[in-house]
């Protein structure tokens, strides 16, 4: 696990999307349906903001759920982002467990068992993506890539109104780490490069093209 840069670095960085309150990242169990008799195969729902507990809340999942034998390796996940450092910390989870990852919602299931619906990887959340040794974004799904930020809020002002709040910016270091990383799981590093120099106000949305180039995800299971 990274945890030696989680002190200096762990801050950056926060999806441009994400909102200051959103919802942090919850995990559950889905069926996949299929018209399957008796135990039907179950997969993990992750949906939400990455948080600096999601690594650790997540294997608590896994430990409550170790004795599920309809539970497949095969995690959707729906995410504006959060924090690089436990992003990349799920991601070698998901790596350690085999799972594939999918960018799509997996709804309640019915009677038929789930409904597939698109769904967005955004930010940070695109380095736990990486950490699936199978890696699908469906048609209609989107993963976004920007430059890593992390919001720093001054001295309060002379009205107590907290300060301003300014974006602090990785000198390099952390964009090594990433590197580093992608490798390991298998991911173009021109990934990381590009998401560099894209501003951290927008989003730059991956084309099916870059997703092949960089070996990062595939339109079909």
């Amino acid at each position: 696990m990274m945890s030696q840069p989680r002190l200096a670095l762990g801050a950056l960085a926060f999806g441009a999307l994400a909102a200051t309150h959103a919802q942090a990242m919850t995990f559950r169990l889905e069926s996949l349906g299929g018209g399957c008799r008796g135990g039907c195969p179950m997969a993990i729902v992750a949906e939400g903001q990455i948080t600096n507990s999601t690594p650790h809340e997540f294997l608590a999942f896994l430990r409550e759920n170790a004795g599920n034998r309809d539970l497949r390796t095969v995690v959707f996940l729906n995410s504006e982002g959060g924090y690089v450092v436990a992003s990349m910390e799920l991601g070698q989870i998901f790596r350690r467990i085999g799972a594939a990852t999918v960018v799509a919602r997996l709804s309640p299931s019915s009677g038929r068992g789930g409904r597939f619906l698109s769904a967005h990887c955004l930010s940070a959340c695109v380095y736990a993506f990486m950490g699936g040794r199978k890696r699908v974004a469906p048609q209609g799904s989107s993963l976004g890539i920007h430059r890593m930020f992390a919001n720093q809020t001054t001295d309060a002002g002379i009205f107590g109104d907290g300060g301003a709040v300014v974006r602090r910016y990785d000198n390099g270091s952390m964009a090594a780490h990433l590197m580093a990383y992608s490798a390991r799981m298998g991911v173009s590093s021109d990934l990381i490069r590009t998401a560099e120099h894209i501003s951290s106000s927008t989003l730059h949305m991956v084309t099916s093209s870059e997703m092949a180039r960089w070996n990062l995800a595939s339109r079909v299971f």
